[in-house]
């Protein structure tokens, strides 16, 4: 069957086309409808070595040259802070400060698998490390706008005060995360720099390891003043006034378009098929248009 001769063919039916892609998105739209819900708590974040007053810049002798805009690849103390947001000492913090894991425990008995466990009287299902990661992984989101140094933290959840609370919690272990580091790391230099001047016999070298103690208790005084380590906030989290995940009218509209597509495929597909029969039952009853020679 020719180009020309399907699309001839699904015109002929449009009808019958259009009424199965009705069923189609009807079908769809329920289906769509039965999909939970959830709210979206969202954070507006800039990396700090972007700003002129960093603390990256500041403890750098050096200052760091601020990234073009169209360069998306986090670096710096942003990246450690993107990599915290997902990482075993975020996990405890979240059990610590937020209801997550008892929500998450309490959500596997009420799901039809955690029903079918205590139907069979089998163990309940715990909410351990790798279960919480799990779920970081699919309902929490970090992403950076186009052309732009501005990222967006998403937590969503169906309970929009769980999915804020989650996403406070997020942001302050890891700017705290990559604070702690900074602050051992100088910790420990300046009890080194102390213990070598002790025993520095030479009075110029003694004298430039107290200046280099000195650069390091200014870090940590800059550390102690400034509240953004990683990443600074433009938009303070906050949670949408409504449900909004999935997006339900564009996956409707998906859906409809989708419908129209399946209901041709299926109608040119019988039309095909039905030629098909014909073309075979006629050479059934005359084999000269198979091809045959009909000599004897």
């Amino acid at each position: 069957m020719t180009f020309h001769e399907l699309v001839t063919l699904l015109l002929s039916r449009w009808r019958a086309c259009l009424l199965t892609a009705l069923g189609l998105w009807t079908c769809s739209c329920f289906l769509i409808g039965l999909v939970p819900t959830s709210f979206r708590a969202r954070a507006i974040i800039v990396p700090a070595e972007t700003t002129g007053i960093a603390v990256s810049n500041l403890l750098s002798p050096i200052q760091i040259m601020s990234p073009s805009l169209l360069e998306a690849k986090p670096s710096g103390n942003f990246a450690v802070y993107l990599s915290a947001l997902r990482s075993r000492e975020i996990i405890r913090v979240l059990r610590q400060e937020t209801a997550l894991a008892d929500i998450l425990a309490e959500e596997a008995k009420t799901s039809l698998l955690g029903k079918l466990r205590k139907l069979l009287k089998l163990s309940e299902n715990t909410i351990d490390d790798d279960k919480i990661l799990e779920w970081l992984e699919h309902n929490t989101s970090a992403t950076s706008h186009t052309n732009s140094i501005v990222w967006m933290i998403e937590v969503r959840h169906k309970d929009p005060l769980l999915a804020l609370s989650v996403l406070r919690t997020l942001h302050a272990a890891a700017e705290a995360r990559v604070r702690d580091e900074i602050t051992a790391m100088l910790s420990r230099r300046i009890s080194w720099l102390a213990e070598r001047a002790a025993t520095e016999p030479d009075a110029t070298v003694r004298t430039a390891l107290h200046e280099l103690a000195a650069q390091a208790h200014r870090h940590l005084a800059i550390l102690a003043s400034d509240g953004s380590v990683a990443a600074r906030l433009v938009s303070a989290p906050a949670v949408d006034d409504r449900p909004t995940v999935p997006n339900r009218p564009f996956l409707a509209v998906l859906a409809f378009i989708g419908s129209l597509k399946l209901s041709a495929c299926i109608w040119a597909t019988i039309g095909t098929t039905r030629r098909m029969h014909e073309v075979n039952s006629l050479n059934l009853k005359f084999p000269l248009f198979h091809g045959g020679s009909g000599a004897d």
